[in-house]
């Protein structure tokens, strides 16, 4: 659907109007795509992704154009709307989306996955891939999971705790290199006083959670909403009663999970396994 226009004739969609952005400052100065490039050091082909939509680029990459034409902070503004926008996820996230911008704190636990605000590109890409996201859109989906890592990252960010099964960091990537960049990536966030993560062990059996990935959104209210998920649905649950019941079962899992200087023990002595070149 083509975004809404008034005025200067240019769309109002946050994502839509940073790519027109671009591609018209790009004509005002008669650049070819190869050209602007070669002034600024980057494949030419990112450039034509983030003209068409396809893609956002990094913050770095925009501000080289702001910085290039002459327009800064404009660009940047206009990529900090586009990264914030909800519209740019799948349908059944938007809800979500927008009642996790503006949370306070999070709470999560993972059975299966690592949580979005937690992933590198590599991890996003083959989480994407395996929900049968291909494509542009599978571009566009990292691209707009990768942006969320801002909220944690930003000033004033949520305190943000995430209880992950074992059978999560028990499910390498493919790549060795970039389940190694995966590893390494939680070991920096958990360094931030902001972030807490434990992992539960295995060995301690069933428990009330061991179906059900949960994310608990305590908003500035007061108020906690949860959304579930498994890989059919996600499910937002509003109702004080039913959140009240996988609090219960949340604090539960907590106190058999790991501290956070166990888990991050845990996870380095991982790390290091795939680190070791056997044939070294």
């Amino acid at each position: 659907m083509a975004g809404r226009r008034i005025i200067t004739g240019r769309s109002q969609e946050p994502r839509l109007r940073f790519s027109e952005e671009l591609g018209l400052l790009r004509e005002q100065k008669k650049l070819s795509l190869r050209k602007l490039a070669e002034a600024l050091g980057w494949d030419h082909s990112l450039f034509g992704k983030m003209e068409t939509g396809d893609s956002l680029g990094s913050a770095e990459v925009v501000q080289a154009l702001d910085q290039y034409y002459g327009t800064a902070p404009m660009l940047l503004t206009l990529w900090e709307l586009a990264m914030a926008d909800p519209s740019q996820f799948r349908e059944r996230y938007r809800r979500y989306m927008i009642l996790e911008a503006e949370a306070v704190s999070l709470w999560h636990f993972g059975v299966s996955v690592l949580p979005g605000l937690l992933q590198t590109k590599g991890y996003a890409r083959a989480v994407l891939a395996a929900d049968r996201i291909n494509g542009p859109e599978l571009e566009q989906q990292v691209e707009a999971r990768i942006g969320r890592r801002a909220l944690l990252e930003g000033e004033n960010p949520p305190h943000f705790r995430t209880i992950l099964s074992e059978a999560v960091l028990r499910s390498p990537l493919p790549d060795r290199e970039e389940w190694r960049e995966q590893l390494e990536h939680l070991l920096t966030m958990t360094e931030r006083t902001t972030i807490a993560l434990q992992v539960l062990p295995l060995a301690i059996g069933p428990h009330g959670l061991d179906s059900t990935n949960v994310m608990f959104l305590n908003a500035p209210d007061g108020s906690t909403v949860a959304y579930t998920e498994n890989a059919l649905r996600g499910d937002l649950i509003e109702q004080p009663t039913p959140v009240q019941q996988l609090q219960l079962r949340y604090d539960a899992v907590r106190d058999l999970a790991l501290s956070p200087a166990e888990s991050r023990k845990f996870i380095t002595q991982m790390l290091e396994e795939v680190s070791w070149d056997p044939s070294t």
